[in-house]
Parts: C-alpha cells; structure tokens; sequence
C-alpha cells in the first residue's frame, strides 16, 4: 500500500525532481484508518521540471547564503570588475589624503608659540595682591586673582623675582635660590599657583638673576672663610691699604655709584659687586658657578615655570686683566669718576664668552622642551640703551639659538615724545632684528615711572594702542591697563624696603588698584607696604570695567583685536606716514582684502591726507576702535584723518592691493612669521 499522506519523488532519467517533502492526496483520506495496519509500500512518481528554471533558482543570490554558494558570485564578472574598481579607488583616494597631509604640513606656516600668541602680563609680586593682611603682596593674592589675567584676554604671567633675599635692594640679590622668600609664601604656595595658571590654560614666566646672591647667600658665607670649591664662587682681589683707607684694584664703579669693590673684614680682600654692595657678582669663569646655575634652572623648569627671563646678563663676566676702564671725560682723573656714566665699561660688561654662557642656558632649557606643547621660554633682560647691536646677539645666530628675545625697552626710553621719536623707536629694533626673529615691545616695567606719570595721562590709550598693534609680543606692566600713576616720591622712605637701601625707585611700585574700598582692595590689614595711590577710587578695575569708554574696556577690546585678526598678530607691518605729531602704520597679511591701518597721536591735533601717501588706498575707511570710544563704527574719509593730541585710531578697510607690495613702501614693510591666507581653503599657507 501506498502511504496517504506523502509520496517520495525521485529525479526521472528525463529530468525530474526528487522531492522528499510531503504532498497531501484527498484520494487516500478515507482509507487511512483502514490501512494502519498494512505493509506500507513506496511508490515512485515523476514530475518533469525546466532546468533553465531550477538553474535560475539556485544561483539567485539571497540574504545569508553559506560560504560555498557566495563563492559561486564572487567569480563573476560583474561581481569582480566592481570589486576591483572600488579596491583602487580606496587605494588612490588614500594616496591622495596622505599627499594632500603632507602638502598642507610641508606649505603651512609654523604655528605661533604660546610666548608669541599672547600678550604678557608683568606682576611686581609684593604689590599684586594681599591675601594675608600683612600689607605685602604674595603668590596667594597672584592666586586669587589669576581671573583678572583672563579678562584681559591674556595667557602669559611673568612674575617678577620672589626668591628669598632680604630685599635690601630692588635688583633681587637671592639669599636661597631654590626657596620662596617667606614675605610671599612658602614653596607650597608656589606649587599650588602653578596648578591654577596651568588650569586656566595660562603660562607662567619668572625671574631669575643669576649674577650676583645676597652677601647673606651661604655660598658667600662659605667663599669668604675660603671653603673648599666655593672659595673661587665670588670675585676677590687684594686691596691696598693706606692711611686708614682701602685703595680699590681699579676705578670700576657700580650702576649705584662710587666703587665696585668693597673690602671684607673676614677674608681681608675685596669683593667686586656690580650692583650694591650687599649684592657681590658671581665668578662665572668657574666651571662650578656655571654648574649651580644650571642647576637652579632645572629646579625651577622642574617646578612646571614655562619659561625664565635671565636679568643682568651683560654683567656675568669681567675682564681679567683689572685694568682701568676709559673715562668719558678725560680731563677728568681716577679720583674724581665716582658716577656709572662717566665710564666707558668696556670690560664690566659684554665680555668675550658671555653668549657661550647664555647658550649653555639654553641648552639646559631645551632638555625641558622636547615634551610637545611644553616649549620653555627663555629671555633675557639688559637694557642696552645706547648699543643695540649687542642687544641682537641674545636672540643667538640663525643655527645656534640664545634667548627668544631679548626684551625691548626702546619706548620706555624715548624721550620728547612725538611722531617721529615713537616712530624711530619701533624702526631701531625692526631694522636691526635678525630675520626670522620674533619682536616684542613694553611701554612699562618695574624699573621705569609708569606713562601716565613720565609722558602724560593724556597718552595712556594711545600707547596701550600702540603697544597691542606692533607686531610681536606685548608685555604690559601690571595697572597700566588701567592707567595707573606713580605714587608721590615723599610717601616713600627707607622703612619700605625693611630699613634698607633704597637703591632704585618704588614710586612706580605702588599697590594694584582693585576696587574703591580702603587700601584700593590690595589688602585688607591696616596698611600696606607702600601707600596706594590718592586717586585709586577713581582709577581701579572694578569701577572702570562697568564703562564701556574707559581705558581697561580699551585694553580689553586692542586684545580681543590682536588676538582674533590674522594681519594684527602674523602680518605684515609697512611704515606709512610719521611727523612731529602722528605715526601711521598699516597692518596686513597676504590673501585678507581686509587691511588695518594705525593713526597715532603723540603730539598736537593734526590733520592727514592718507590718500595721497597711499594713492590705492580707498577713499574710504571703518573707524574699528578709537581712543574715543564714540568714533568707533564711523566711517571716515581717507584725504581728511583728523587726531587729537593723544588719540588713535584703528582704521579698517579693504584692498586688494596691500601695501607691502608697493614699489614705494618697499624697505619699509617687515614681517616676523610670513604667512599667507587661502580664502578658498580657509588655511594659511606659506609659500606666497
């Protein structure tokens, strides 16, 4: 019998289908409970199938067929030409991503270093801010304030010395090296400002002057009882006595007046001190000095300090041979020079292997910038007034590098301030700045009467302007975004330097004005080391920075301008105009149609033709900031710029023939970090 419910079908010889499913047959649905007991029997049946169909059927791709059937498609052509089409496609379009990588590296510029993006911000710690009562200054009050250094768009803080010294002098005579003077912390506090400015996304650069200690320095203590190695640590020369009095080894002076020398009653010799006499120069032609110092460097790198500004370098070596240095008067004998400035100091200063010393500096402050995005700065702070080609030897040579600049005093030094003395200031270091070098300008520092004092309040603005629109690197002294001015020089006395000497002035050192509380909100004790400006409740940062017209919103705005406009902090700086009352320059970089011109007055009212200097300029310009804070937005015309005495403007207009590129301006454009924009691809580029 045959089974009901399914049948085996077999593949005919003319071509069938085995099927060994089940095929339901109504025929046999009556029989089935009669048959259950019978011999089941198969019957074979044959059902003739279309090979072209079953082929068709099985070679069909479907969704998650087993390895053998994908392999069936994989050899096929249209399966494999694609294939291969999109295998090279990826391998040229690779090609091309890693040439194009390497193009944009190879033409882009160097990226601006962290000393060269920001303005630096310059604190004389013991006048920033008390946090303690004791009317000093110290790095907590830094601390507390670091918010301030933000606001002004700025990224960079030096701070000046706080090493330990008995701070008998302002030239920073280091008793300990390695420790913090207690007036300001201790080195905990140290450690903890670091972290915040490093938080903020700051950098920090401090002071170190390596050539003199305090004569309370242990290794002075040691050199005067001739102690082992340290006995050659200091100068020393036998001097000659007679009548009662000592007869120095030569006529050298120190920058403070009479003698360089001065006698030691425990070592019966003489000492030489550049400075005071409580400050004795190092011996750096010992190989052991050299070593402390390098030392003293990688303590402080060692701490997280970004950078180091190396003061008093030109005064590291002297001259062995002791002789007399040439006066500058003649006629005048050895008896008679008692001041600094009546000798040449040919052999005081600059001396053969200095800028080895230097470099060996260097060269330890690489060690600690190999990390990436850990760049140590190094500067060096010697204001060579009257030489400014020894100046340019600290920026090093174009394959052995020294300082990253030395720093720049030429507008703190100008005297009779006009047009043409500002101008000539800016053009001394610009022409004479090795290529390829980074500039830097400061309109004040702890050594110098603030610009509201020594040229007039009247040029406050203009100067900031001045200052945040040359090329490079601006270093602003802490109160001269608001304007602060010297204290009166009969409110101070000896008994603010602890009873000392007071060997440089304090009247530009005066308490930062905070607020318009007691004290300017420098302390919250009584009193404070020295007295705060008579004038703090009308110049201070709390109430100036609710006017939109005051001299910190200006300082605010020149920042945010250098900071986000291309021409303003790589471009290029072309010399337009200067006179007896104006200085004009333009700022500008290479594929921007946007140019920005300065007009700066630093005489009397004046009225300029700028179109006729520039004939392509266009006839007329934006006033995008101004030391009067109503002109800004106004649109001017460029054959009639009319300033007042002390005003400036930042002028904004469009070309697309920049200055630089005139036959007539050519020599008188510079350029520090050359780059040029590609609109197009909205990246800088450096092959013009």
């Amino acid at each position: 019998e045959v089974e009901a419910r399914s049948l085996p079908m077999e593949l005919s010889e003319k071509g069938g289908v085995e099927n060994n499913g089940f095929v339901q047959n109504e025929a046999f649905e009556d029989k089935e409970t009669d048959t259950s007991s019978q011999e089941e029997t198969p019957k074979t049946c044959s059902v003739d199938v279309d090979p072209v169909a079953v082929e068709e059927t099985v070679l069909k791709p479907y969704a998650g067929m087993p390895k053998e059937v994908l392999l069936q498609f994989s050899s096929q052509a249209r399966y494999r030409v694609t294939r291969e089409i999109l295998f090279w496609l990826i391998i040229a379009s690779s090609i091309a991503l890693v040439c194009a990588t390497i193009a944009i590296i190879a033409l882009s510029p160097k990226c601006l270093d962290w000393w060269q993006a920001s303005p630096v911000y310059q604190i004389y710690p013991r006048s920033f801010k008390d946090s303690n009562m004791d009317g000093n200054g110290d790095l907590k009050g830094i601390q507390e304030k670091l918010d301030h250094i933000t606001y002004l768009n700025i990224k960079t803080v030096w701070i000046t010395s706080f090493l330990k010294s008995p701070l008998k002098d302002l030239e920073y005579g280091a008793e300990d090296f390695y420790d913090i003077d207690p007036i300001f912390g201790s080195m905990r506090d140290f450690e903890n400002l670091i972290a915040a400015i490093h938080d903020k996304g700051l950098k920090v650069i401090m002071d170190l002057i390596p050539n003199h200690t305090s004569d309370k320095h242990q290794w002075f203590q040691l050199s005067r009882n001739r102690t082992g190695k340290y006995t050659d640590y200091y100068i020393w020369q036998d001097c000659t006595q007679a009548a009662g009095s000592v007869i120095p080894p030569n006529n050298w002076v120190s920058v403070f007046g009479n003698s360089s020398w001065q006698f030691d009653d425990v070592r019966k010799q003489c000492y030489f001190h550049q400075f005071g006499k409580e400050q004795p120069d190092l011996n750096f032609r010992s190989p052991a000095v050299q070593q402390e110092i390098q030392d003293i460097i990688e303590f402080w790198l060692g701490k997280g300090v970004d950078g180091l500004s190396f003061g008093t370098v030109k005064f590291l070596l002297e001259a062995t041979h002791l002789r007399d240095e040439p006066p500058v008067n003649k006629s005048e004998n050895g008896e008679s020079v008692t001041a600094y400035s009546q000798l040449y100091h040919d052999y005081t200063t600059t001396q053969v292997g200095l800028h080895d010393i230097i470099r060996g500096f260097r060269h330890t402050m690489n060690q600690f910038s190999r990390e990436p995005g850990r760049y140590r700065f190094m500067g060096t702070d010697d204001n060579e007034k009257e030489d400014i080609e020894a100046t340019m030897m600290y920026y090093g040579t174009t394959f052995v590098q020294e300082a990253d600049f030395p720093f720049n005093f030429n507008l703190i030094n100008v005297k009779n301030l006009s047009g043409n003395s500002v101008f000539e200031a800016v053009d001394l270091w610009m022409k004479n700045m090795p290529a390829g070098k980074w500039p830097n300008w400061a309109v004040g520092s702890p050594n110098a009467a603030r610009i509201s004092t020594r040229i007039g309040k009247e040029y406050v603005n203009v100067m900031n302007m001045l200052l945040l629109t040359l090329p490079g690197t601006p270093v602003t002294y802490y109160g001269e975004e608001i304007g602060m001015e010297n204290i009166a020089s009969e409110n101070v006395s000896e008994e603010h330097v602890n009873s000392g000497p007071v060997v440089a002035t304090l009247s530009e050192k005066s308490p930062m004005q905070w607020d318009g509380e007691v004290n300017a909100g420098f302390t919250e004790g009584n009193s404070s080391w020295l007295p705060v400006n008579s004038n703090y409740q009308s110049v201070n940062v709390e109430i100036q920075s609710t006017w939109s017209n005051s001299t910190l919103s200006l300082y605010r705005a020149l920042t945010l301008l250098r900071n986000n406009e291309l021409p303003m902090n790589r471009g290029w700086m072309c010399y337009i105009w200067n006179d007896s009352d104006v200085f004009v320059y333009v700022r500008e970089m290479d594929g921007l149609d946007r140019h920005f011109m300065m007009v700066l007055n630093f005489g009397q009212e004046s009225t300029i033709d700028l179109k006729a200097i520039v004939p392509d300029l266009p006839s007329e310009a934006v006033i995008r900031l101004s030391t009067h804070f109503s002109n800004a937005g106004k649109v001017v015309n460029t054959k009639l710029i009319k300033t007042e005495m002390g005003e400036g403007l930042v002028l904004e207009y469009k070309t697309a023939k920049p200055v630089h590129t005139m036959e007539a301006f050519q020599g008188k454009c510079f350029v520090a970090e050359k780059a040029c924009y590609s609109k197009a691809l909205d990246l800088l580029y450096v092959n013009c």
